[in-house]
C-alpha cells in the first residue's frame, strides 16, 4: 500500500549569515514512515529538523505540510500536529508526572489517565513523583518522549535521544518509537549518528553531507548497495567530510 505524502519540501534553502547550512533540490516524507537522517555534526540535520517542526521557515523555496504550504507563521493547530524530542532535553522543576502531564494541561485535555498510562508504558511509573532533576540521562530522555507521545502527535521528530545512554535506555526508548510508529502509525523523523540504530528502525535512511542530500534509500539498499561513493565510505564508518 502506498502511504500519503506528509512533507515535501521543494529546492529549501536556509541561510545563516552569508553561510548556506542546508539547500535540498527535493525531499518528501510520507505519513507513517519511519525515516532516518544521517550525517556528521554540522551538515544541517538539526536545522532541517526545525523546518520540519515550523520552528523556522526556509530562507529559500517551499515546504508542504499534508498537501498544503506552510505559512511564514503557521497556527497553532499546526504546531500541534509535530512534536519534538531534543538530545538534550529541557524538563520543568517539577514532578516528572507534571511534566508529562503539562502539554495536555495547556491544551485543556484531561491528563489524569493518559499519563498515568504513559508513565507505565515508559517505564517511570516508580518515579512519577519524584523530582524530573533527578532522573538520570536514561530517565530524562524517557520522561521526554513520555511528554511528547501522550499528545498522540501526527509527527514525532527525535533529535539524537539515544546519544550516550546506556543499552538499556537505548533499547527501551527504540523499542517504544518503533511500536509508535507500528501500531499507531505515527511518522517518524530520526536525526542520528549511530548508522547501527538507523538500520535497526527505519524505512528508509537519508545521508546529509554539507547541507546537501547525498542520497535516500531504502534502508537495506541505502546499506547493501548505495548508489552514491560517498555513502558507501560513510556506511564503512570512513571520514568522508
Amino acid at each position: 500500500m502506498t502511504m500519503a505524502e506528509l512533507f515535501h519540501l521543494n529546492h529549501v534553502r536556509s541561510v545563516y549569515g552569508k553561510r548556506t547550512v542546508l539547500d535540498i533540490a527535493d525531499l518528501s516524507l510520507s505519513s507513517g514512515e519511519f525515516f532516518a537522517l544521517v550525517g556528521p555534526s554540522g551538515a544541517g540535520k538539526s536545522t532541517l529538523l526545525r523546518l520540519l517542526n515550523f520552528l523556522e521557515a526556509p530562507t529559500a523555496g517551499s515546504l508542504t505540510f499534508d498537501g498544503q504550504p506552510v505559512p511564514l507563521h503557521p497556527p497553532l493547530s499546526l504546531f500541534r500536529r509535530v512534536t519534538m524530542v531534543f538530545q538534550r532535553p529541557l524538563l520543568l522543576q517539577r514532578s516528572v508526572r507534571e511534566n508529562v502531564a503539562y502539554g495536555l494541561r495547556v491544551r485543556g485535555l484531561p491528563a489524569d489517565e493518559r499519563v498515568e498510562a504513559m508513565l507505565e508504558r515508559v517505564g517511570l511509573k516508580a518515579f512519577a513523583s519524584q523530582s524530573a532533576h533527578k532522573l538520570s540521562g536514561g530517565e530524562l530522555q524517557r520522561a521526554a518522549l513520555a511528554r511528547a507521545l501522550v499528545l498522540d502527535p501526527d509527527v514525532l521528530l527525535l533529535d539524537e535521544p539515544t546519544a550516550n545512554l546506556d543499552p538499556y535506555n537505548v533499547g527501551l526508548i527504540e523499542t517504544i518509537v518503533r511500536e509508535e510508529n507500528q501500531t499507531r502509525g505515527i511518522t517518524v523523523v530520526l536525526v542520528t549518528h549511530n548508522v547501527f540504530q538507523a538500520r535497526r528502525l527505519a524505512h528508509r535512511v537519508g545521508l546529509l553531507l554539507e547541507g546537501r542530500l547525498v542520497e535516500v534509500a531504502p534502508t537495506e539498499t541505502f546499506f547493501q548497495s548505495p548508489r552514491d561513493p560517498r555513502t558507501a565510505a560513510f556506511v564503512r564508518g570512513e571520514m568522508v567530510y
